[in-house]
């Protein structure tokens, strides 16, 4: 128990450490340090956007904001100057020397709340975003083990799993074992072949009486909720593979095959090819220059990860690799936003 006590103190003491970060990036930027730092725009990751629920665990609060504070966000970036842009015109923005920075939104794997809480307030400010929709999360035959977990371990006290050294009981009693279980369930889809590791995983949920499948139609748009969203003026979609696994550990062929194949069914179902594309997880450990020359080879015009930082002119030859900004779920606070797309906190941890 002291080290699962120890490791929830260290997230809330590095939660703190953050916000202090952001508290200092944001009074740097009001003074005029670094300016340079925010280079000509930003673009923000989201994923879901809805009003917030309380659980007993929430391991995935850090992909979670609430729809007034999505509203606050675009506030303050719009206080602050910036235009906001659909992704696909980033490459032709970048190459000119505009007035003012500019800010674009993401949406990855294409939840419905998306659609039920995001877009409306887009549509109120008129500000256009991209979701990135997962081939099998959509057509139903993929599941989302992060998903699956959580909504497992707020569902039961004990379970017996095999993380590969055999059969184990796991007590699920309380946040910190909850949040400890999670870690490890992390750990065991990371590091090892993902598919296999997943269809285990949601081979002892499906044991446990829960339908791994049902999570992911409960929460996801399917196919026909995409392409009518697509209609919106607002909207694009984004190709975001098949299963959304990490690129970077599959073999050439395999993770050809998984965008590939997301492109062209997104072009299938909309009639028109995607121009950008999102990688799953999105950091160093899961894209490499592997991915982002097959994503150049495919046509897409813009790619992006989860490594956060802005854009600048020099981000011209990357644009199989932009950065992105998270706004997470911990952080929710308008003086975040501006800390964030000042760009400081990105030039200090590279310092």
């Amino acid at each position: 128990m002291s080290a699962v006590l120890d490791a929830l103190w260290r997230r809330r003491v590095k939660r703190g450490l953050i916000a202090s970060g952001l508290q200092t990036a944001e009074l740097m930027s009001k003074l005029g340090v670094m300016a340079g730092a925010r280079g000509l725009g930003a673009i923000f990751t989201l994923h879901h956007v809805r009003p917030y629920q309380q659980q007993e665990a929430d391991p995935n609060r850090h992909l979670e904001i609430t729809p007034e504070f999505l509203e606050t966000a675009i506030c303050q970036l719009a206080a602050d100057g910036y235009e906001f842009l659909p992704l696909e015109e980033v490459p032709n923005r970048l190459s000119q020397s505009a007035p003012r920075p500019f800010a674009c939104f993401t949406l990855d794997d294409g939840y419905k709340n998306n659609r039920d809480h995001a877009l409306p307030v887009f549509e109120r400010h008129a500000v256009p975003f991209t979701i990135f929709a997962t081939k099998g999360f959509a057509q139903r035959t993929h599941t989302i083990w992060w998903e699956t977990v959580a909504k497992l371990l707020n569902s039961i006290d004990r379970m017996e799993f095999d993380f590969g050294q055999g059969p184990e009981q796991l007590d699920l009693r309380g946040e910190l074992n909850k949040v400890e279980a999670f870690d490890r369930f992390a750990r065991f889809v990371e590091q090892g072949n993902e598919a296999e590791r997943v269809a285990a995983l949601d081979n002892a949920v499906q044991g446990l009486g829960m339908e791994p499948l049902d999570i992911t139609a409960a929460l996801t748009m399917g196919e026909r909720e995409l392409v009518e969203l697509a209609q919106h003026p607002l909207v694009s979609l984004g190709a975001h593979t098949v299963s959304h696994p990490a690129l970077r550990r599959l073999s050439h062929s395999d993770a050809l095959q998984e965008m590939e194949q997301s492109i062209e069914w997104l072009s299938g179902i909309t009639g028109k090819r995607p121009q950008t594309f999102a990688y799953p997880y999105g950091n160093a450990i899961s894209v490499s220059q592997r991915e982002e020359q097959i994503a150049m080879e495919l046509g897409i015009s813009v790619a992006v990860t989860t490594q956060p930082g802005t854009l600048c002119v020099s981000t011209q030859n990357r644009m199989a690799a932009l950065p992105r900004i998270s706004l997470n779920g911990y952080y929710q606070k308008p003086h975040y936003v501006a800390a964030l797309a000042s760009g400081i906190p990105f030039s200090l941890m590279r310092s």
